[in-house]
């Protein structure tokens, strides 16, 4: 596609949204119809709804069609993902129907596939690119009703009935009315709180949701309440199964808007929007907005037009990239208190990648190595998940250090009161990949830090994790007061019920008690205590993070784990932020960061890893994750990225190497 030239779309998915799209690329100023992917190309209809256009059996072929620009995903619901990932990794620019996926994380996802593409991806709420929508948050920004205040939308309709087998009540199809509808609402709740405040957009600090659950399990009416920081609280609700009086309403100091049906504005084919501006003394105003052009136009040419100014995302008021991820975060809130996870996101049907294929190790970046007490190899980063709500959240993930060739997962019992060892199950069970994992269990974190605790908790764990066996094991805390003996003891016995099938140790434990663990152990004819996990990292912690946490990062350390080579999994490796704009010497907002890093020689660390960032190319905390992995002993480095690009970016620092003098520069200025 040059400046010029029309841009060429294809559809996925010839449903009812599909025709709306290409009603509206008849009236775009800058796009075509090219061609639709259908799996049944043999339907006669398919001329009369996309008259001209190429049919392509099945979606596939239609993105290997090299005369295609960009797609508009319109299957249902769960193929969102899958097809707009495929879809940005061939190059294609895509606007997806909404919502972009089932979740907020689904979403990332996509976000992601499109940001290493350098492809456009956009939601497709179509209202929020026409003119009626600009108009309305102009009123809002002059303050036409004062200080707003609440605001009140809604937007359902009646299903003749309730039909398993239809999208909008299809369990496996993720129907029902927060998904389809309800974003809607939701969406402009948080585009007028924005607009109130001068923003794009504004997020709530507070989420409160329920819903009726019919006989297929979806939600067929449901309501919400947003607040927001500034005040402004809104009433949402949405239905398949009961006509609500969708007008949007918009109250302040001075009076209130109506707009009815407002996703419509002008209407699907163009006329006269209408916004009713009623003020507290009783005046009345009806604003007009004329717009002979289809509703569904509007996405097309915003699309276009982010495209050759060499953008990937819409500008607002269309939804930005960050637009989408706050309001699927909104609506998974939602969903989440009114109880409804679809069968389709549960780990006995979700048993491949978000892209639909079987999980497979499609590359070797990460690396692995030997530690001492492992028969494995395990990766030379160790993958933690403990923020995740549940399987599906997390699964993108999970894949995805698996497919770049990791296999060491970090949990522990007390993470999430057990979440992350059951998403950590699912998740092992659904991908049937058990066997080449290496599990790192922990447990008897204080105040239950006691030797009959180790199996009693162990025993939990493992059931959760839906395994027999972890393959490393560190009791997560230690207590002075109970002699190491009875600890080694403990976890010696798991050992030989093959219930720790790998190495043992502390996690946040001193040397002395690791030194007297190991001689016990050794004196008795037990186990030895083989493995560590204490925090490592370029900058040393001022004090703990947490009560009860212990760093080896100081010299005294550094030349304990070289003689002992007893390995570390260092846990906050890249310093919690330090190594990132976050810190300064002149910020101090994050209260930790001061307390637990704020130091002259930190910052002089932090100096010198900026300077090598610099004629490395790559960023601080990169040089700071590499100077983990350069030791002269074996260490472990745990990560916690909560995103794909989080991910992406922390493996940049295996492609790093300093050399010896490189880490005695950046830990004491000194080669």
């Amino acid at each position: 596609m040059t400046t010029t030239s029309r841009m060429r779309w294809g559809i996925i998915g010839p449903g009812m949204i599909a025709r709306a799209f290409a009603a509206g690329l008849a009236d775009s100023s800058t796009g075509t119809l090219a061609a639709i992917g259908t799996r049944n190309p043999e339907n006669p209809a398919l001329a009369g709804y996309f008259p001209g256009a190429r049919v392509h059996h099945g979606y596939a072929t239609l993105l290997a069609d090299p005369e295609i620009d960009a797609v508009y995903i319109a299957t249902p619901h769960p193929g969102h993902a899958e097809w707009a990932i495929k879809a940005a990794e061939a190059g294609k620019h895509v606007i997806v129907e909404k919502p972009m996926g089932l979740t907020a994380f689904e979403a990332d996802a996509i976000i992601h596939a499109a940001r290493k593409a350098g492809t456009f991806m956009g939601e497709g709420y179509m209202y929020r690119l026409h003119p009626q929508t600009l108009r309305l948050v102009e009123l809002i920004r002059e303050g036409m009703v004062g200080d707003v205040r609440m605001i009140q939308s809604s937007f359902g309709f009646a299903m003749p009935r309730v039909d398993p087998e239809h999208r909008l009540y299809a369990n496996e199809l993720a129907g029902g009315g927060i998904l389809d509808v309800g974003g809607y609402p939701v969406s402009m709740a948080r585009l007028i709180a924005g607009a109130s405040e001068g923003m794009s957009f504004a997020e709530p600090d507070k989420v409160v949701g329920t819903a009726h659950l019919g006989q297929t399990g979806v939600d067929e009416w449901a309501a919400a309440v947003l607040h927001f920081p500034s005040g402004i609280v809104a009433e949402v609700s949405c239905a398949v199964s009961l006509k609500l009086d969708n007008v949007l309403r918009i109250s302040g100091t001075k009076g209130r808007i109506e707009v009815a049906d407002f996703w419509f504005a002008s209407g699907r084919q163009g006329g006269t929007g209408r916004i009713e501006i009623i003020l507290s003394d009783g005046a009345r105003e009806t604003v007009t907005v004329e717009e002979p052009r289809h509703l569904y136009a509007f996405e097309a040419d915003a699309a276009a037009e982010a495209i050759r100014a060499g953008r990937q995302e819409f500008s607002a008021p269309g939804m930005t990239w960050q637009d989408t991820l706050g309001n699927l975060k909104v609506l998974d809130k939602w969903r989440a208190a009114t109880g409804l996870q679809y069968e389709i996101e549960k780990p006995a049907l979700r048993t491949r990648t978000l892209k639909g294929e079987k999980l497979e190790k499609r590359a070797d970046h990460i690396g692995t190595r030997r530690i001492a007490g492992l028969e494995k190899v395990i990766s030379r980063i160790a993958l933690g998940f403990e923020d995740f709500p549940n399987f599906a959240a997390a699964a993108p993930l999970l894949d995805t250090y698996f497919e770049k060739g990791g296999n060491a997962f970090d949990t522990a019992w007390i993470y999430g009161t057990g979440r992350a060892e059951r998403v950590l199950g699912d998740w092992l069970e659904s991908r049937g990949v058990r066997k080449e994992m290496v599990i790192i269990g922990k447990g008897a974190h204080s105040p239950l830090t006691y030797p009959d605790v180790i199996g009693r908790q162990l025993t939990e764990s493992l059931d959760r994790l839906k395994t027999d066996r972890v393959d490393v094991y560190f009791m997560h805390r230690d207590n002075p007061d109970v002699p190491v003996d009875e600890f080694v003891d403990a976890m010696d016995a798991e050992v030989k019920a093959g219930r720790i099938c790998g190495p043992f140790g502390g996690s946040n434990w001193t040397r002395e008690r690791m030194d007297a663990a190991i001689a016990y152990a050794q004196r008795a004819g037990k186990t030895a205590p083989m493995v560590l996990s204490n925090n490592f990292s370029l900058a040393e912690m001022l004090e703990p993070i947490w009560a009860g946490c212990v760093a080896a990062s100081d010299e005294a350390w550094r030349m304990w784990l070289k003689e002992t080579q007893v390995t570390n999994f260092a846990w906050s490796s890249q310093g919690r932020g330090f190594f990132t704009e976050r810190a300064g010497r002149d910020k101090r907002d994050s209260e930790e960061l001061v307390r637990v890093w704020y130091s002259q020689k930190n910052f002089q660390r932090r100096d010198r890893a900026v300077e090598l960032a610099e004629k490395l190319g790559c960023k601080p905390i990169h040089v700071a994750l590499a100077y983990v992995l350069s030791q002269p002993f074996p260490v472990v480095p745990l990560i916690g990225p909560r995103t794909l690009a989080e991910l992406d970016d922390s493996l940049l620092a295996l492609d790093i190497e300093l050399s010896p003098g490189d880490v005695r520069w950046l830990k004491s200025g000194t080669r």
